[in-house]
Protein backbone atom coordinates (compact mmCIF):
# COMPACT_ATOMS: atom_id res chain seq x y z
CA UNK A 1 0.00 0.00 0.00
CA UNK A 2 1.35 3.44 -0.91
CA UNK A 3 2.01 6.06 1.80
CA UNK A 4 2.12 8.89 -0.74
CA UNK A 5 -0.48 11.67 -0.31
CA UNK A 6 -3.68 11.21 -2.21
CA UNK A 7 -3.59 13.46 -5.28
CA UNK A 8 -7.30 14.22 -4.78
CA UNK A 9 -6.65 15.92 -1.39
CA UNK A 10 -8.40 13.22 0.71
CA UNK A 11 -6.26 11.68 3.50
CA UNK A 12 -5.05 8.22 2.86
CA UNK A 13 -5.79 5.31 5.18
CA UNK A 14 -2.31 5.59 6.65
CA UNK A 15 -2.80 9.30 7.29
CA UNK A 16 -6.16 8.71 8.99
CA UNK A 17 -4.57 6.01 11.15
CA UNK A 18 -1.73 8.33 12.17
CA UNK A 19 -4.16 11.14 12.95
CA UNK A 20 -6.26 8.84 15.15
CA UNK A 21 -3.14 7.72 16.99
CA UNK A 22 -2.14 11.30 17.68
CA UNK A 23 -5.64 12.14 18.93
CA UNK A 24 -5.61 9.12 21.29
CA UNK A 25 -2.26 10.15 22.69
CA UNK A 26 -3.49 13.71 23.20
CA UNK A 27 -6.54 12.43 25.10
CA UNK A 28 -4.38 10.13 27.23
CA UNK A 29 -2.04 12.99 28.09
CA UNK A 30 -5.02 15.14 29.06
CA UNK A 31 -6.47 12.39 31.29
CA UNK A 32 -3.09 11.78 32.94
CA UNK A 33 -2.75 15.49 33.65
CA UNK A 34 -6.22 15.62 35.25
CA UNK A 35 -5.41 12.56 37.38
CA UNK A 36 -2.19 14.18 38.62
CA UNK A 37 -4.08 17.36 39.50
CA UNK A 38 -6.72 15.40 41.41
CA UNK A 39 -4.05 13.50 43.32
CA UNK A 40 -2.23 16.69 44.24
CA UNK A 41 -5.49 18.33 45.30
CA UNK A 42 -6.48 15.40 47.53
CA UNK A 43 -3.03 15.34 49.06
CA UNK A 44 -3.24 19.04 49.90
CA UNK A 45 -6.67 18.55 51.50
CA UNK A 46 -5.35 15.64 53.57
CA UNK A 47 -2.35 17.66 54.70
CA UNK A 48 -4.60 20.56 55.67
CA UNK A 49 -6.81 18.21 57.74
CA UNK A 50 -3.78 16.78 59.53
CA UNK A 51 -2.55 20.31 60.27
CA UNK A 52 -5.91 21.22 61.83
CA UNK A 53 -5.89 18.09 64.00
CA UNK A 54 -2.33 18.73 65.15
CA UNK A 55 -3.18 22.34 65.97
CA UNK A 56 -6.20 21.32 68.07
CA UNK A 57 -4.21 18.68 69.95
CA UNK A 58 -1.32 21.06 70.61
CA UNK A 59 -3.54 23.91 71.78
CA UNK A 60 -5.86 21.74 73.90
CA UNK A 61 -4.87 21.90 77.59
CA UNK A 62 -3.53 18.63 78.95
CA UNK A 63 -6.33 16.48 80.34
CA UNK A 64 -9.09 18.79 79.10
CA UNK A 65 -12.22 17.50 77.42
CA UNK A 66 -13.27 19.80 74.59
CA UNK A 67 -16.94 18.85 75.05
CA UNK A 68 -17.05 20.12 78.63
CA UNK A 69 -17.53 23.77 79.54
CA UNK A 70 -14.63 25.69 81.04
CA UNK A 71 -14.71 26.98 84.63
CA UNK A 72 -14.97 30.56 83.32
CA UNK A 73 -17.98 29.63 81.17
CA UNK A 74 -19.73 28.01 84.14
CA UNK A 75 -19.11 30.96 86.43
CA UNK A 76 -20.32 33.41 83.79
CA UNK A 77 -23.61 31.51 83.56
CA UNK A 78 -23.94 30.67 87.25
CA UNK A 79 -26.29 33.45 88.35
CA UNK A 80 -28.85 32.86 85.59
CA UNK A 81 -28.53 29.07 85.83
CA UNK A 82 -29.04 29.10 89.60
CA UNK A 83 -32.20 31.16 89.20
CA UNK A 84 -33.51 28.83 86.48
CA UNK A 85 -32.76 25.78 88.65
CA UNK A 86 -34.67 27.28 91.59
CA UNK A 87 -31.62 27.51 93.84
CA UNK A 88 -31.72 29.29 97.18
CA UNK A 89 -29.06 31.65 98.41
CA UNK A 90 -26.23 29.97 100.30
CA UNK A 91 -27.48 29.50 103.88
CA UNK A 92 -25.48 29.44 107.10
CA UNK A 93 -26.52 26.41 109.16
CA UNK A 94 -26.17 26.41 112.94
CA UNK A 95 -24.23 23.97 115.09
CA UNK A 96 -25.36 20.57 116.27
CA UNK A 97 -26.05 21.56 119.88
CA UNK A 98 -23.15 20.70 122.13
CA UNK A 99 -21.61 18.20 119.72
CA UNK A 100 -20.85 19.98 116.48
CA UNK A 101 -17.53 18.20 115.93
CA UNK A 102 -18.06 15.10 118.09
CA UNK A 103 -16.50 11.83 116.94
CA UNK A 104 -18.87 8.93 117.46
CA UNK A 105 -16.05 6.49 118.26
CA UNK A 106 -14.61 8.75 120.95
CA UNK A 107 -17.66 10.32 122.58
CA UNK A 108 -19.73 8.17 124.91
CA UNK A 109 -22.81 10.25 124.09
CA UNK A 110 -22.71 8.90 120.54
CA UNK A 111 -22.00 5.17 120.41
CA UNK A 112 -23.31 5.36 116.84
CA UNK A 113 -24.27 7.98 114.31
CA UNK A 114 -27.38 9.88 115.48
CA UNK A 115 -30.56 9.79 113.42
CA UNK A 116 -30.25 12.09 110.43
CA UNK A 117 -33.34 14.08 111.37
CA UNK A 118 -31.61 15.22 114.60
CA UNK A 119 -29.11 17.31 112.61
CA UNK A 120 -29.84 21.01 112.09
CA UNK A 121 -30.26 20.53 108.33
CA UNK A 122 -30.95 17.90 105.71
CA UNK A 123 -28.39 17.00 104.52
CA UNK A 124 -26.14 17.60 107.57
CA UNK A 125 -23.46 20.26 107.34
CA UNK A 126 -21.77 19.46 110.66
CA UNK A 127 -22.36 17.44 113.80
CA UNK A 128 -21.34 14.02 115.16
CA UNK A 129 -19.39 12.04 112.60
CA UNK A 130 -16.82 9.33 112.04
CA UNK A 131 -13.46 10.81 112.97
CA UNK A 132 -11.15 7.97 112.00
CA UNK A 133 -11.17 8.76 108.27
CA UNK A 134 -12.41 11.19 105.66
CA UNK A 135 -14.29 10.24 102.52
CA UNK A 136 -12.06 10.45 99.44
CA UNK A 137 -13.15 13.04 96.91
CA UNK A 138 -14.77 11.72 93.74
CA UNK A 139 -18.00 10.72 92.04
CA UNK A 140 -20.01 7.99 93.82
CA UNK A 141 -22.68 5.94 92.05
CA UNK A 142 -24.26 4.84 95.33
CA UNK A 143 -24.66 6.48 98.72
CA UNK A 144 -21.38 6.76 100.65
CA UNK A 145 -21.00 6.55 104.43
CA UNK A 146 -22.52 9.84 105.51
CA UNK A 147 -20.75 9.84 108.87
CA UNK A 148 -17.41 9.86 107.04
CA UNK A 149 -18.69 12.42 104.52
CA UNK A 150 -19.44 14.86 107.36
CA UNK A 151 -15.84 14.49 108.49
CA UNK A 152 -14.73 15.52 104.99
CA UNK A 153 -16.74 18.74 105.43
CA UNK A 154 -14.77 19.44 108.61
CA UNK A 155 -11.59 19.20 106.51
CA UNK A 156 -12.79 21.70 103.92
CA UNK A 157 -14.47 19.34 101.48
CA UNK A 158 -17.78 20.00 99.74
CA UNK A 159 -20.52 17.61 98.68
CA UNK A 160 -22.87 17.78 95.71
CA UNK A 161 -25.80 15.67 96.89
CA UNK A 162 -28.47 14.79 94.34
CA UNK A 163 -31.79 13.00 94.49
CA UNK A 164 -31.84 9.52 92.88
CA UNK A 165 -34.91 10.56 90.87
CA UNK A 166 -33.31 13.73 89.47
CA UNK A 167 -33.14 13.99 85.64
CA UNK A 168 -30.31 11.72 84.50
CA UNK A 169 -29.10 14.10 81.82
CA UNK A 170 -28.42 16.81 84.39
CA UNK A 171 -26.71 14.36 86.75
CA UNK A 172 -24.56 13.07 83.89
CA UNK A 173 -23.39 16.62 83.14
CA UNK A 174 -22.33 17.10 86.77
CA UNK A 175 -20.61 13.72 87.15
CA UNK A 176 -18.78 14.09 83.82
CA UNK A 177 -17.47 17.49 84.82
CA UNK A 178 -16.14 16.39 88.20
CA UNK A 179 -14.76 13.16 86.69
CA UNK A 180 -12.54 14.88 84.12
CA UNK A 181 -8.75 14.97 84.26
CA UNK A 182 -8.37 18.74 83.91
CA UNK A 183 -8.12 20.30 87.38
CA UNK A 184 -11.39 21.95 88.46
CA UNK A 185 -11.00 21.56 92.23
CA UNK A 186 -12.49 18.06 92.12
CA UNK A 187 -9.89 16.78 94.61
CA UNK A 188 -12.01 18.49 97.32
CA UNK A 189 -15.46 17.57 95.98
CA UNK A 190 -17.73 14.57 96.56
CA UNK A 191 -20.63 13.95 94.16
CA UNK A 192 -23.14 11.35 95.33
CA UNK A 193 -26.84 10.43 95.61
CA UNK A 194 -28.52 11.32 98.90
CA UNK A 195 -30.50 8.19 99.67
CA UNK A 196 -30.50 6.91 103.27
CA UNK A 197 -32.88 5.04 105.53
CA UNK A 198 -35.27 6.72 107.92
CA UNK A 199 -36.35 10.32 108.51
CA UNK A 200 -33.88 12.85 107.15
CA UNK A 201 -32.51 10.28 104.73
CA UNK A 202 -34.03 11.87 101.63
CA UNK A 203 -33.69 15.39 100.29
CA UNK A 204 -36.58 17.68 101.27
CA UNK A 205 -39.61 17.89 99.00
CA UNK A 206 -38.94 20.11 96.01
CA UNK A 207 -35.16 19.71 96.28
CA UNK A 208 -33.21 17.62 93.79
CA UNK A 209 -29.73 18.94 94.58
CA UNK A 210 -28.15 20.09 97.83
CA UNK A 211 -24.69 21.66 97.94
CA UNK A 212 -23.03 21.47 101.34
CA UNK A 213 -19.88 22.58 103.12
CA UNK A 214 -19.21 22.92 106.85
CA UNK A 215 -22.11 25.09 108.16
CA UNK A 216 -23.10 26.08 104.60
CA UNK A 217 -25.84 24.78 102.32
CA UNK A 218 -27.53 25.75 99.07
CA UNK A 219 -30.48 23.79 97.68
CA UNK A 220 -31.84 23.67 94.13
CA UNK A 221 -35.16 22.47 92.75
CA UNK A 222 -33.31 20.84 89.84
CA UNK A 223 -29.63 19.96 89.44
CA UNK A 224 -27.41 22.56 87.81
CA UNK A 225 -23.74 22.12 86.93
CA UNK A 226 -23.24 25.89 86.95
CA UNK A 227 -24.67 26.22 90.46
CA UNK A 228 -22.69 23.22 91.69
CA UNK A 229 -19.39 24.57 90.40
CA UNK A 230 -20.07 28.09 91.66
CA UNK A 231 -20.53 26.59 95.14
CA UNK A 232 -17.71 24.03 95.20
CA UNK A 233 -15.19 26.45 93.71
CA UNK A 234 -15.74 28.81 96.69
CA UNK A 235 -16.46 26.53 99.62
CA UNK A 236 -13.86 23.81 99.00
CA UNK A 237 -10.57 24.50 100.77
CA UNK A 238 -8.46 25.58 99.07
CA UNK A 239 -10.82 27.39 96.70
CA UNK A 240 -10.48 26.91 92.96
CA UNK A 241 -8.27 29.19 90.88
CA UNK A 242 -8.38 32.83 91.92
CA UNK A 243 -11.54 32.49 94.01
CA UNK A 244 -11.37 33.22 97.73
CA UNK A 245 -12.33 30.55 100.24
CA UNK A 246 -15.77 31.48 101.59
CA UNK A 247 -16.22 28.71 104.16
CA UNK A 248 -15.35 28.13 107.81
CA UNK A 249 -14.25 24.50 108.05
CA UNK A 250 -12.29 24.03 111.30
CA UNK A 251 -9.60 21.95 109.58
CA UNK A 252 -9.77 23.59 106.15
CA UNK A 253 -7.12 22.40 103.75
CA UNK A 254 -6.10 19.27 105.63
CA UNK A 255 -5.72 16.17 103.50
CA UNK A 256 -8.98 14.40 102.83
Amino acid sequence: MSNQPNPGGRPTKAERKEQARQEREAIQRQMASRKRNRTIGLSLVALAAVAVIVTVVVLQPEGADSELPTPDELLARAADASQSAGCTEVQTIGEYAGADAAHIEGDERFPELPALDTYPSTPPTSGPHVGAATLPAGVYDSRPDIGIAIHSLEHGGTVVWYSPDAPQEQIDAITAYYNQDAPVGQDRVIVAPYDYEGPGGQLPDGVQMALVAWHRMQTCATPSLEAAFDFTSQYSAPAFGDREYAGEAPEAGNVM
